[in-house]
């Protein structure tokens, strides 16, 4: 062989080894940026899911969602997001206001022992009535009852203001209403059970299923947002125009007799409205002390004209 074409045959295998080197970095490249690659989309995909899990994790639940969902306000309410609950003869020229939680055992005892004479003083057209239903019991005592029961009587009161009393009514008896520490009305079941006691809500498909479904789970948190209106802060409570109205105290004695409890709270009660809006008179006029000029100081509204509540919000 000759000198030339050894030299020749060295530069050839040369070659082919460069060549071969080439391609392995190449292939040794193209390996590392699919590991980098894939390595990145992985992180990508896990911070995704992190991301999306603390979306889910900070997601409103619950009464909170509730605050954001759609309003739908009860037939028979007025006012800003229908949080005026105003009950009686349109022709009564004055509105007394009364302030209630559902699961307040105070409340319990008033409804218990004189909520039968406030209804016959309303469809006596003695006044109109203002209910402002709070739900401060649940921040204080845990749970959720109070807002639970708010917006089952928001399903009442759609059906009709008639409704609305008689389930109010049924849900402080003294059959039903709970210790407050027991949150009983958290549960739709049990809200059923009372309501099966109202002959309008009974077997009322519509009702029950507003009532499961949280129809007026919202509207019962707009209703929430009023506590501290005009100052009221505890319950019951009752106010004309500007003016709170307060009830002679019962100190209660061993020998008193829950039915003497009860009698003499009914008995504070029509004292304290006898003394504001006069002794009633014929049924059905409206009749009533006047406590301003002309057709009465609040125009039989639940809000005095020009009045501006505490919170901004009514």
């Amino acid at each position: 062989m000759s000198t030339r074409n050894s030299q020749a045959a060295k530069n050839a295998a040369r070659e082919r080894i460069r060549a071969e080197r080439e391609r392995q970095k190449k292939q040794e490249r193209t390996r590392r940026q699919l590991i980098v690659g894939g390595a990145v989309v992985g992180v990508l995909v896990v911070a995704a899911g992190i991301g999306f899990g603390i979306m889910k994790l900070t997601e409103p639940t619950g009464w909170e969602a509730a605050a954001q969902a759609k309003l739908v306000e009860p037939a028979h309410t007025q006012g800003r997001n229908g949080t005026e609950i105003l009950i009686g003869d349109p022709k009564a020229t004055q509105t007394l206001e009364v302030f209630e939680d559902v699961r307040c055992p105070a409340c319990a005892g008033f409804e218990q022992s004189t909520g039968q004479e406030l209804i016959k003083d309303i469809k006596e057209g003695r006044f109109k009535v203002r209910y402002t239903m709070y739900s401060f019991i649940d921040g204080l005592s845990g749970g959720e009852g109070s807002k639970n029961a708010l917006s089952a009587l928001g399903a009442a009161l759609n059906v009709g203001p008639d409704a609305f009393l008689k389930f109010k009514t049924a849900l402080y008896s003294a059959k039903n209403h709970p210790d407050e520490r027991e949150d009983v009305y958290a549960k739709d079941s049990a809200l059923l059970k009372v309501a099966a006691e109202v002959p309008e809500l009974k077997g009322n498909k519509a009702f029950e299923t507003a009532v499961t479904k949280g129809t007026y789970d919202r509207w019962a948190m707009e209703m929430t947002k009023l506590f501290g209106r005009k100052g009221v802060r505890a319950t019951p409570a009752f106010m004309h125009g500007d003016k709170k109205l307060v009830m002679d105290k019962i100190v209660p004695t061993q020998q008193m007799t829950q039915a003497q409890y009860n009698q003499q709270s009914l008995n504070n009660f029509k004292k304290m409205i006898d003394k504001e809006f006069g002794p009633a008179k014929t049924p059905g006029k409206g009749t009533g002390k006047d406590s301003g000029k002309g057709p009465g100081k609040d125009g039989g509204q639940g809000i005095a004209k020009g009045e501006k509540d505490p919170t901004g919000k009514n």
